[in-house]
């Protein structure tokens, strides 16, 4: 199957590309799934306000680009929110900062004021990846 990509790759795939109205979508899935296509059309109607129409046209756009599967009316995601968003973050970090991530985190810090407890858990994160990256 041919499927459009973000150009991002997370893990050992890319993932492919999800558009803010999808990634809506995706968050009742993610939150319901495994579900009825027809309970999903009934939580996009009452949580997104979209008609039957426009529910099944996301998940068979969703399905053509591997996002998530729709098996005998079952809809299941076939990629994560994480991934999802991992995929966000490295597009914008590649398109805006020339993939400089240090860049990406002054910008960031520089209009928004950081707690202590996100300073102190954005640490843990680094020496995280530090031990794991040393393991290597």
């Amino acid at each position: 199957m041919t499927v459009c990509y973000v150009g991002v790759e997370v893990g050992a795939m890319e993932t492919p590309k999800v558009f803010e109205s999808e990634y809506r979508f995706c968050l009742i899935l993610w939150e319901h799934e495994p579900i009825k296509s027809a309970e999903l059309v009934k939580l996009c109607e009452e949580q997104l306000g979209w008609k039957p129409t426009t529910t099944y046209t996301v998940i068979r756009r969703l399905s053509d680009r591997g996002v998530v599967q729709n098996e005998d009316t079952i809809v299941t995601s076939l990629i994560s929110q994480e991934e999802v968003q991992a995929a966000e973050i490295n597009e914008l970090v590649e398109k805006k900062f020339e993939g400089s991530l240090p860049a990406f985190i002054a910008a960031f810090t520089k209009h928004r004021k950081i707690s202590e407890d996100e300073i102190d858990e954005v640490q843990k994160m680094i020496d995280r990846y530090r031990r794991e990256a040393g393991d290597e």
